[in-house]
């Protein structure tokens, strides 16, 4: 980038708009890839950590682990088995929505009031019923709580694999930077930033039409 060269060249924007499309829906097909497979393990194991509280600690403590490792050693410890691809990118991103999608889940269910589940029962509701028909439908807020991190931060992740080819938005953050070129740079920086701003407003009014009840105040 020279001195008198602007720091957007709208030009570029403009000849790359199908490049742009083309990446953004990357981007969104990945983080919907790795919320989506992220909450059905979270799911699965938070379910087996509520009805087997001892459980609990080990499965947090594992995804925890998970969660500490850095995303580029993670990616690289990853390619000499599954190679460049979509599969390596997802392994990392699905392992770092666990702890968080685990937590809030758990949470959730065991916020719902002993008062609430003794009457459940005292109506003749069998656990599965309570767990569809209660619990889950009253810790809805906290786990979407936790579903709006999780996509934040896979939606920030998913740049870094642009590292290993896969990366939507990161591959123009990546581009910029190899180029000294500005425009690509600032293209997926607030790409990226505007995706995941535009993502948590979804999910608050997701949440907002499948818990009706909270607005009731």
């Amino acid at each position: 980038m020279t001195p008198d060269e602007p720091l957007v060249r709208w030009d570029w924007v403009v000849n790359h708009t199908g490049e742009i499309g083309f990446r953004v829906g990357e981007h969104l097909e990945l983080t919907a890839i790795a919320v989506g497979v992220g909450l059905v393990i979270a799911f699965a194991l938070a379910f087996a950590a509520v009805r087997l509280p001892a459980l609990y600690p080990p499965i947090t403590l594992f995804t925890g682990i998970l969660y500490t490792i850095p995303s580029l050693a993670l990616f690289a410890f990853l390619v000499p088995y599954t190679g460049l691809s979509v599969l390596t990118a997802e392994i990392g991103l699905v392992s770092y929505t666990l702890l968080i999608l685990i937590r809030n889940i758990v949470s959730g269910i065991r916020s719902v009031p002993a008062d609430v589940l003794e009457a459940a029962r005292g109506m003749g509701y069998t656990p599965r019923q309570i767990l569809w028909r209660i619990e889950l439908p009253l810790a809805l807020a906290v786990i979407f709580a936790g579903i709006r991190v999780a996509t934040i931060t896979t939606i920030g992740l998913v740049t870094v694999t642009a590292l290993i080819g896969e990366g939507g938005l990161g591959y123009f953050i990546l581009l910029g930077m190899q180029q000294l070129f500005s425009t690509p740079l600032l293209v997926g920086a607030i790409g990226s930033i505007a995706f995941a701003i535009v993502a948590d407003a979804a999910l608050v009014l997701l949440q907002r039409a499948l818990t009706p009840w909270t607005r009731l105040a």
